[in-house]
C-alpha cells in the first residue's frame, strides 16, 4: 500500500506474531533527516499496529521523501488506512 509518507509491505510469516521492519534510503536525506523518520515509522508503527496490524504478518514501512514533513495526525492516519487495506488483501 502506498501513501504519501511510506510504502507498507505486508506478508504472513507463519509465526503467528506480528513483527515490523522499517526501510529509510539516503534519497530520504542526511543521517540525521534519515534517523528521524525511523524515530517517526517506529513510534507510529508502535501506536497502530496493535489495533489495526494483521496478526501473523510482518510489516515492512518503507520511508518516502516527502517535500516538508507531514503532521504526526496525517501519518496515524495514513498508517490505519494502509494497515486496513492490508489486512483485506491478506484475508482474500
Amino acid at each position: 500500500m502506498v501513501t504519501p509518507a511510506f510504502v507498507l509491505l505486508v506478508r504472513p510469516n507463519g509465526l503467528g506474531e506480528m513483527r515490523a521492519g522499517f526501510t529509510v534510503s539516503r534519497r530520504i536525506g542526511t543521517a540525521v533527516a534519515r534517523n528521524r523518520a525511523r524515530r517517526r515509522l517506529r513510534e507510529m508503527a508502535r501506536l497502530v499496529l496493535p489495533g489495526a496490524g494483521v496478526p501473523g504478518a510482518d510489516h515492512v514501512f518503507i520511508a518516502r521523501p516527502l517535500p516538508a514533513e507531514r503532521p504526526f495526525i496525517a501519518l496515524l492516519a495514513d498508517a490505519r488506512a494502509a494497515l486496513a487495506r492490508a489486512a483485506r488483501k491478506v484475508a482474500a
